[in-house]
């Protein structure tokens, strides 16, 4: 297995590169750990490679909040500086003032 270093980190904000929603990074997995049913159910067309880092993210869109699961190639660097509204945003990580955020005291691995 090849060493792969994620491109984000935990806090930072992101987008999707195809669907419009946005997030914050709360945990990396090194290579894709989620159920093969979950894999399945995305398309073929656009299911990415499994051999890359996927993020775990708090993340909104402009109906919802939730927790979204997505591979390092569908993320980009979100550089709107909006605020994020999902309440575990808040009430897990402190903003740093550079459009960031850091986990709090209690949160960190």
């Amino acid at each position: 297995m090849k060493q792969r270093n994620a491109k984000f980190e935990i806090g930072q904000v992101v987008r999707h590169r195809v669907f419009p929603f946005r997030g914050v990074i709360f945990d990396v997995d090194p290579e894709y750990a989620n159920t093969e049913e979950w894999w399945n159910a995305i398309p073929q067309e656009i299911r990415p490679s499994k051999d890359q880092p996927f993020y775990h993210l708090f993340a909104e869109n402009d109906d919802s909040e939730y927790v979204a699961y997505v591979s390092e190639q569908n993320l980009e660097f979100d550089d709107s500086d909006r605020p994020m509204r999902h309440a575990q945003v808040d009430a897990l990580f402190d903003k740093d003032g550079v459009g960031h955020y850091r986990p709090k005291a209690t949160f960190r691995h």
